[in-house]
């Protein structure tokens, strides 16, 4: 198939999935470009998601590399036949991409997860809270630069709450949840606005109380993606250079540690709807 004008961190991870299957066999790119007829250059560009790759292809490539599990082929062949042109795609080239591959990811999640420690989850605040956040990271931004990342923010919950929404839990700590990133008017609809999302079983909501005890999870916020199987999972994390995607297992399984080890900081689920009601009456 031809080179795609466009990459995104989907077509990258099947790319890569790809490349750990070759590379798992010993096998050099050019002898696997050889099994399909093709040029080494090809099989670059199909693991590094510059060129997309047919299901047949796929295919072919999993058998010459000896792999045996069905779930996984499927699943990297579901990938491949993928021309979904999500709601996303109307921002391309108006927004960083990073914005659309994350709105990508949540869009074919089988579960979300995220730990957030200094704002409320992205997936749900309130247009008044987003737009304050992103006029404070980002100060001078123009209306026209402002106003499409705020709609897109918003957007995002179709993720949880369209046909057939992902399930999606979150741990945010009070701090975040008590920060006035405008006014108290903008606090109070924002705690008011998770309630009703708790409510209508959009999210499962953990708060870590800050008199928490030995709670070093600081610098714990992040997102973590089912794939269609624990194989294809995605992390994510904010980096200096921006938010990194993981994908390999070693580090998968960190998170899921640190996942776990958050966990044990929080209220559960009741006693933290029950916090947030109290924080909204005080405001």
């Amino acid at each position: 198939m031809p080179p795609k004008r466009h990459l995104t961190a989907r077509r990258v991870r099947l790319g890569a999935e790809l490349r750990r299957l070759r590379e798992a066999t010993g096998m050099k790119a050019r002898e696997a470009a050889a099994l399909l007829g093709a040029d080494a250059v090809q099989i670059s560009q199909i693991e590094s998601g510059v060129a997309g790759v047919s299901g047949e292809r796929v295919r072919r490539l999993a058998s010459h590399y000896d792999c045996t599990d069905d779930g996984l082929i499927q699943a990297l062949v579901a990938m491949a036949a993928d021309r979904t042109r999500g709601w996303w795609e109307e921002y391309r080239g108006v927004l960083p991409a990073v914005f659309l591959d994350v709105a990508e990811l949540e869009h074919h999640a089988t579960f979300l997860q995220e730990v957030v420690i200094t704002h409320v989850p992205g997936l749900l605040q309130t247009a008044d809270y987003a737009r304050a956040v992103y006029s404070y990271v980002s100060p001078g931004l123009p209306t026209s630069e402002l106003e499409p990342r705020v709609e897109h923010r918003m957007r995002r919950r179709t993720a949880i709450e369209g046909e057939g929404p992902t399930p999606y839990e979150t741990t945010v700590h009070e701090f975040a949840l008590r920060i006035r990133v405008a006014d108290r008017k903008v606090a109070r609809t924002q705690l008011q606005e998770i309630l009703a999302q708790i409510e209508r079983g959009h999210a499962t909501v953990r708060v870590v109380p800050v008199d928490q005890d030995g709670f070093a999870g600081a610098g714990a916020s992040m997102m973590y993606v089912g794939g269609p199987l624990a194989q294809l999972d995605t992390g994510l994390r904010d980096a200096p250079t921006g938010t990194a995607f993981i994908d390999a297992e070693p580090q998968l399984k960190r998170l899921r540690t640190l996942l776990r080890r958050v966990e044990k900081a929080t209220l559960d689920p009741s006693a933290s709807r029950d916090f947030i009601h109290r924080l909204a009456k005080e405001l």
